[in-house]
């Protein structure tokens, strides 16, 4: 059990942040072990040939491999700092991890269990050229294995953010650390993890939590700590759907609405709330949000409240649509 302890400023200071390197960090966790990350199976199948190709498997000579173990084992925290904020920038956080210090990659490094493989002695020994390295590495993995997926992975990572802010707005920050996972929970002025291999310290006055949504992370959590500013990565909301494949909408009616709203009229086979709808297409929230405002206009689509939720549906029209078209 780790406790994170949250004093009254640092509750206050509670954000969300996204973070391309926690995808990183958590996907090649998966790689090293599918069967645990068995939502993942259809990514890491059509992933890991091309990573094999180019060397960043090679338990010899692939440092971000080494680095990263399966789970549960420890994860060197340097590898994940905290991240800025919502709109993440690869490039960004490659920089910071860059630059940092020597002294903090090896004291990180000495927390590794075993004898060092070379690769990791070579860090150890010069961590300025190893973290360049390491970069590289990251940036190519990144091309190979994320990239791609990034758009309809952003948009269950917004789509995640969007519900956990409006779940604090409505019950505080206690209901939303407390329904974050089943291995989180807030008492007192602690938050709980039921991690044996995540050394958290306590958050100090002032220093803060921040909430990192994740889909590769799943189905567990990782807390880590960087400086005095703590981090906890959870699953995303959403994450079962991830790898479905996107809803394909009939050629001839894309040419005439356009792909992303003929899209949508084909995902609309029953009444949906534009969160799934941005999940089951790939689009983002807000690209939802706007075609659907256009297919309203043009008397394609309706929408109604149920409850909490706006659901909208297709209309008659839209449906001889997409029926002459197909």
């Amino acid at each position: 059990m780790v406790a994170i302890g949250l004093s009254a400023g640092a509750v206050a200071r509670v954000r969300f942040a996204l973070s391309g390197l926690w995808e990183v960090m958590a996907g090649v966790r998966v790689l090293r072990d599918p069967g645990r990350h068995a939502i993942h199976l259809p990514w890491a199948a059509r992933v890991r040939p091309r990573l094999a190709d180019a060397g960043l498997l090679d338990p010899e000579a692939g440092l971000l491999w080494r680095l990263v173990p399966a789970a549960p084992g420890y994860l060197p925290d340097f590898l994940t700092p905290p991240p800025a904020g919502l709109d993440p920038d690869l490039a960004e956080e490659l920089a910071t991890l860059r630059a940092t210090r020597p002294e903090v990659v090896r004291a990180h490094l000495d927390l590794l269990p075993g004898p060092r493989p070379a690769v990791v002695a070579a860090l150890y020994a010069d961590p300025v050229a190893g973290l360049a390295r390491l970069a590289a590495e990251i940036d190519a993995y990144w091309r190979l294995a994320v990239a791609d997926d990034w758009p309809r992975i952003r948009a269950v990572l917004d789509a995640e953010v969007f519900h956990r802010a409006r779940r604090m707005a409505e019950d505080g920050t206690a209901g939303l650390l407390n329904d974050l996972h089943e291995l989180v929970r807030w008492e007192g002025d602690a938050l709980l993890v039921s991690q044996r291999h995540c050394p958290a310290p306590d958050v100090p006055e002032g220093g803060g939590l921040v909430l990192v949504p994740s889909v590769f992370v799943w189905p567990s959590v990782l807390s880590i700590a960087a400086g005095d500013v703590s981090q906890l990565a959870y699953p995303a909301r959403g994450v079962g759907t991830l790898w479905e494949t996107p809803v394909r909408a009939p050629d001839a009616l894309g040419a005439v609405l356009g792909r992303g709203r003929a899209r949508l009229l084909a995902a609309l086979d029953a009444p949906r709330s534009t969160t799934e709808l941005a999940r089951r297409t790939g689009l983002s929230p807000a690209g939802v949000s706007q075609h659907l405002t256009a297919l309203r206009a043009a008397g394609l689509v309706v929408t109604r409240r149920q409850g909490r939720s706006l659901l909208s549906s297709r209309t008659a029209v839209a449906e001889a649509l997409l029926g002459a078209s197909a």
